[in-house]
């Protein structure tokens, strides 16, 4: 399994807007996709304008190629892509322990 970790900086002022937004597009444009096995999006404490948006998928090829080249990305981008005040960045990572 692979861990797509992603950063996402917003203005402040739209987060309650946001948290519905991000949610319903994880919901609706990336929860059906290929290999898509779940997700979590955490909101800092500290910038209260920083998203972690974690997704699970099955393999780096589900996310990087099945769903990033899907009209699905373009659905997803067009119902987070206005709240973003820079390019998110975005990382893959393998499992290397956890707890039980």
């Amino acid at each position: 399994m692979i861990l797509e970790v992603v950063d996402i900086r917003i203005e402040e002022s739209k987060q309650a807007e946001f948290d519905e937004a991000i949610v319903r597009g994880v919901r609706t444009a990336i929860a059906p996709a290929k290999g898509f096995r779940g997700f979590k999006v955490n909101h800092s404490i500290e910038s209260p304008n920083r998203y972690l948006l974690m997704i699970y998928w099955d393999t780096l090829e589900n996310h990087m190629v099945d769903f990033r080249g899907s009209p699905a990305f373009t659905e997803w981008r067009s119902i987070v892509g206005p709240f973003f005040i820079q390019p998110p960045a975005v990382e893959h990572f393998n499992l290397v322990g956890k707890s039980d």
